[in-house]
C-alpha cells in the first residue's frame, strides 16, 4: 500500500550504481544549457577588461642577447690551471643563469649605464589601471605614513640604486636555450634603445664578472699558495734536519747510502765464509798426509812433496838404489853384500822421506791451526757485528718514519711550488669560459601587450571563470528540479508539478460577487480557482494525479482523509489544498476542506476571511461542524475554516485530541474526501500530532527553493508520515527553466510532445 524503506534503499543503491558506471552526459549538457548565460556574461566581461587593458597598456619592447658557455676556452684554461674548473654539467649552466639574475650583475649594469639618473629608465610604464592600483597601495600602506624623512644623502642614493636594481631584475629574463650551453638574456622596457642597452650591458657585466672572479680566485690562490709554500719549506727543512740528527744520535753512519754496520757485517760474513773454506782445506790436507804417514806409503802423491827438491832427490836416490839392488839380487843373489848395503841405503832414504813428510805434516798442522784461529776470530766479529746491526735495525724503524715524513714534505713543497707558478701565470691570462654570440639590437616592434593573445586569454579565462561560477551554482543547487530527483532522493512517488500561475484579468471582486451569502466561500484571488477555471491545465492534471494516487493507495475506504503538508512555510500548500479540494468537488465527489493550520490559517484567509467560527469552536466548544461550514455553490465544496482570534500555544494538543477525532469522524460520515490543510513540518509539530488520524499525505515542495536535504531529513525523522506519503507535488514550477533540466527519457524531456494535451485557457 505504501512505499517501503527497503524499496527506497534499493532505488538509491541502483541509482548510485548507475551513476558510478557511466558519465551522465545529459546532465552535463543540461548544466551547460542552464549556465550558458553566466558563462557568456563572464566571457564578455573578461574580453572587455582584456580589451581595456590592451588599449591602455604602455607598449613595451624586448631586446635579447645570447651568451655561449664556451667549453673550449674552459679547456684551455684548465690546461693552464686546475684551480678554476670549466662548465660541463647542467647544474653549472643553471648556476650561470642564477648569476646573470644576481644583484652583483644588476648593480654593475645600474652603475655602468647610470640608470639611477636616467629619465627614460625612471619614466613610469604603468597603465592607468596600474597607476590607480599603485595609488591605492600607497594609501593603504599605513606604516609608510609614519616613515622617517630624516635620511642622509648616502642612504637616499643607495635607495635609488636599489630601486633601479629592483626594476632591472624585475624586467630581465634569463633562460637556457634548449639543452645547449647557450643562455638567452632579454630585457623589457618602454624604450627599444634602452632595452637593447641594458640587455647588452648585462651580457658585458657577466663577462667582466667572470674575468674578475677568475682573477680574484687566482690571486687568492696565489696568496694562499705562497703562505703554504713558506710553511712547507720550513717543514721540509725541519724534517730533513730531524733525520740527520737522529742518524747522528743513533750512530746510524752510512756509506754509499748504506749503514756502516751493515757493510761491516757483510764483509765479515764474506771473510768468515772464506776462513771456513780455508780451514776445511787445511784440515783435509793435514788428514791426508797423516794417513800417508800412518800407512807408510812412500809412494803417495802429495803436492808439497812434489814441489820439495829434498823429497825429489831422496826419491831419486831411493829409486836408483832400488834399481841397483834388484840388478845385484838378480845377478849375485839377495844376500850379496852389495844387495844388503843397497837395501840399507833404501831404508835410510825411506826414513828421510818420511821425515820430510812429517815436516810437511807439521806445516799442514800449523796452517790448520792458523785457519781455525782466524775462523774463530771472524765468528766472534760476525756475532758482534750482528748484534750491532740488529740494534740498528730497530732504530731504523724510527729513522724510516722520519725519512717518509721528510719525503712527504719535500713532495708537497715541490707540488705547491709548481701550482704557485701556474697561478702566477693564470693571473695574466684573460680567458673566460663564456662569450657573447649575439649582441642585443633595438627591437622593431613592441612585444607587449600582445593584443590578440590578451583577448584570447581573456576569453578563455572569462569562459573558465563563468564555467567555474556555473559549476558552483550547479553544485550549490540543492533544490528539487525534476521528478527523477524526487524519486532518487526521497524514494517516494512523484505526482507531478504545478506550474507558476500568472495573474489573470479576472478580479477577486468578480468571484466574490458570485457568492455573497454569509455561509458561502469567498476567494481572495483567482489562483484559488485555477483548477476549476483551467481544467485541462498541467496544474489540474497534477491534482488529478494526486487523486489517482489516493484512490490506489487507499482502497476500500469510504471516506479518505488526505493531509496536504509542506516542509517550510510559503511553499503553496494552501493553494494546492484549495485547488485539490475544488477539483475533487467539481468531479462530483463529496469533499470537505479543513484548515488545520491553527498557527497560520492560510486557507481561511484565502476562502473565508468573513467566517466567525470554525475548527477551534468545533474542537473546544463541541459546536456542530455543519453549522460552521462554508460552501461553494458551484462545486459544492464544503470548507471548515480556522478562525484564530488569539495565539494558541497548544495547537498540537488540540489536533491530537479526541475532540479532533470526533470532528474528523463527523465530517467523514458525509464526505468522500476530507482534505486537511496542515501546518508545515519544519517549524511546528502539529502535523506529527495529527498524523495517526490522516490516511495519506500529499507533500508540496516549492520548485527551486526548498533544499533536498531538509525534505529528506524531515521524512527520515517522521517515519509515520513518510509511510503514509502518497507522493510529492513540485509547486511554483517555472516551465521555461524546467526545460533546462530535462534529461533523455524523463517526463520533462517529452514535455513538449504531450503539452498539447494541456490547455491553460
Amino acid at each position: 500500500m505504501y512505499t517501503r524503506a527497503s524499496d527506497i534503499r534499493e532505488r538509491r543503491d541502483f541509482s548510485a550504481e548507475e551513476q558510478n558506471q557511466t558519465v551522465d552526459f545529459d546532465k552535463l549538457l543540461g548544466a551547460a544549457r542552464r549556465q550558458w548565460k553566466i558563462v557568456l556574461v563572464a566571457a564578455v566581461v573578461a574580453v572587455l577588461l582584456g580589451a581595456a587593458y590592451a588599449l591602455s597598456a604602455v607598449p613595451l619592447y624586448t631586446a635579447s642577447s645570447t651568451v655561449l658557455i664556451d667549453r673550449q676556452n674552459s679547456a684551455v684554461v684548465d690546461q693552464l690551471s686546475t684551480i678554476a674548473g670549466g662548465v660541463d654539467d647542467e647544474a653549472s649552466v643553471l648556476s650561470q643563469i642564477e648569476l646573470l639574475k644576481s644583484d652583483t650583475i644588476g648593480l654593475a649594469v645600474v652603475d655602468k649605464l647610470g640608470l639611477v639618473d636616467n629619465p627614460e629608465f625612471n619614466a613610469s610604464t604603468e597603465s592607468p589601471l596600474g597607476t590607480v592600483l599603485s595609488v591605492f597601495k600607497s594609501i593603504v600602506n599605513v606604516p609608510g605614513w609614519f616613515a622617517s624623512s630624516s635620511t642622509d644623502i648616502a642612504d637616499i642614493n643607495e635607495l635609488k640604486r636599489r630601486s633601479a636594481l629592483s626594476t632591472v631584475l624585475g624586467n630581465v629574463g634569463v633562460s637556457r636555450v634548449g639543452r645547449t650551453y647557450v643562455i638567452s638574456i632579454s630585457y623589457t622596457s618602454a624604450s627599444p634603445t634602452l632595452s637593447a642597452s641594458i640587455a647588452g650591458g648585462i651580457a658585458d657585466a657577466y663577462l667582466t664578472d667572470k674575468l674578475d672572479s677568475k682573477y680574484d680566485a687566482t690571486r687568492r690562490a696565489s696568496t694562499w699558495l705562497q703562505d703554504r709554500i713558506e710553511e712547507l719549506k720550513q717543514k721540509s727543512l725541519e724534517s730533513d734536519l730531524a733525520v740527520q740528527k737522529f742518524r747522528t744520535s743513533s750512530g746510524l753512519l752510512t756509506s754509499d747510502g748504506r749503514l756502516v754496520s751493515d757493510q761491516q757485517l757483510t764483509e765479515l760474513n764474506s771473510a768468515m765464509i772464506v776462513a771456513q773454506a780455508d780451514t776445511a782445506k787445511a784440515q783435509a790436507k793435514f788428514d791426508r798426509i797423516r794417513s800417508i804417514i800412518a800407512n807408510g806409503q812412500n809412494d803417495a802423491i802429495v803436492s808439497e812433496v812434489l814441489d820439495s827438491s829434498i823429497s825429489n832427490n831422496l826419491r831419486e836416490k831411493y829409486l836408483e838404489a832400488s834399481k841397483r839392488e834388484a840388478e845385484i839380487a838378480d845377478r849375485l843373489g839377495t844376500n850379496h853384500s852389495q844387495a844388503v848395503r843397497l837395501r840399507g841405503e833404501m831404508r835410510e832414504y825411506e826414513r828421510l822421506m818420511f821425515e820430510e813428510l812429517n815436516r810437511i805434516a807439521e806445516s799442514y798442522q800449523s796452517e790448520l791451526d792458523v785457519s781455525k784461529s782466524r775462523e774463530k776470530s771472524l765468528a766472534s766479529s760476525v756475532a758482534l757485528a750482528s748484534g750491532v746491526s740488529a740494534l740498528a735495525g730497530e732504530t731504523q724503524v724510527q729513522l724510516r718514519e722520519l725519512e717518509r715524513s721528510a719525503e712527504t714534505y719535500k713532495n708537497l713543497y715541490q707540488t705547491f711550488l709548481q701550482r704557485y707558478q701556474e697561478a702566477i701565470q693564470q693571473q695574466s691570462f684573460p680567458i673566460t669560459e663564456a662569450r657573447i654570440i649575439s649582441r642585443a639590437t633595438p627591437p622593431q616592434g613592441p612585444s607587449h601587450p600582445r593584443k590578440s593573445l590578451i583577448l584570447a586569454l581573456s576569453l578563455i579565462m572569462g569562459c573558465a571563470a563563468g564555467a567555474g561560477i556555473g559549476a558552483f551554482r550547479e553544485f550549490r543547487d540543492r533544490f528539487f528540479r525534476t521528478g527523477e530527483q524526487v524519486r532518487e532522493v526521497l524514494g517516494v512517488e512523484y505526482l507531478g508539478h504545478a506550474p507558476l500561475v500568472a495573474s489573470t484579468d479576472r478580479k477577486a471582486a468578480e468571484i466574490d460577487a458570485e457568492s455573497t451569502h454569509p455561509r458561502s466561500i469567498r476567494k481572495a484571488s483567482p489562483i484559488y480557482n485555477h483548477a476549476i477555471d483551467h481544467p485541462l491545465s498541467a496544474f489540474a492534471e497534477t491534482l488529478r494525479s494526486a487523486k489517482i494516487a489516493a484512490d490506489l493507495n487507499l482502497p476500500g475506504k469510504g471516506s479518505k482523509i488526505i493531509g496536504v503538508v509542506s516542509i517550510l512555510p510559503g511553499e503553496g500548500k494552501s493553494t494546492v489544498s484549495i485547488n485539490f479540494a475544488e477539483l475533487l468537488a467539481n468531479q462530483g465527489a463529496r469533499t470537505v476542506l479543513i484548515d488545520a493550520d491553527l498557527r497560520n490559517p492560510g486557507a481561511t484567509r484565502a476562502l473565508g476571511k468573513h467566517a466567525d467560527a470554525g475548527l477551534l469552536e468545533a474542537v473546544l466548544e463541541q459546536r456542530p461542524v455543519r453549522d460552521m461550514l462554508l460552501m461553494n455553490a458551484k462545486t459544492k465544496l464544503a470548507f471548515l475554516p480556522a478562525v484564530v482570534k488569539r495565539r494558541i500555544p497548544h495547537s498540537s494538543e488540540l489536533l491530537s485530541s479526541l475532540a479532533m477525532s470526533q470532528v474528523l469522524s463527523e465530517v467523514s460520515a458525509n464526505a468522500d474526501y476530507v482534505v486537511v490543510d496542515l501546518p508545515p513540518l519544519g517549524p511546528v509539530v502539529d502535523a506529527r500530532a495529527i498524523a495517526s488520524k490522516i490516511d495519506g499525505f500529499i507533500f508540496v515542495v516549492e520548485w527551486g527553493r526548498t533544499a533536498r536535504s531538509i525534505v529528506k531529513q524531515t521524512l527520515e525523522n517522521e517515519p509515520l508520515i513518510a509511510a503514509k506519503c502518497l507522493g510529492v507535488i513540485l509547486n511554483k514550477v517555472d516551465e521555461d527553466k524546467l526545460k533546462l533540466y530535462k534529461s533523455y527519457g524523463s517526463s520533462e524531456y517529452y514535455y513538449s510532445r504531450y503539452s498539447a494535451y494541456y490547455r491553460e485557457g
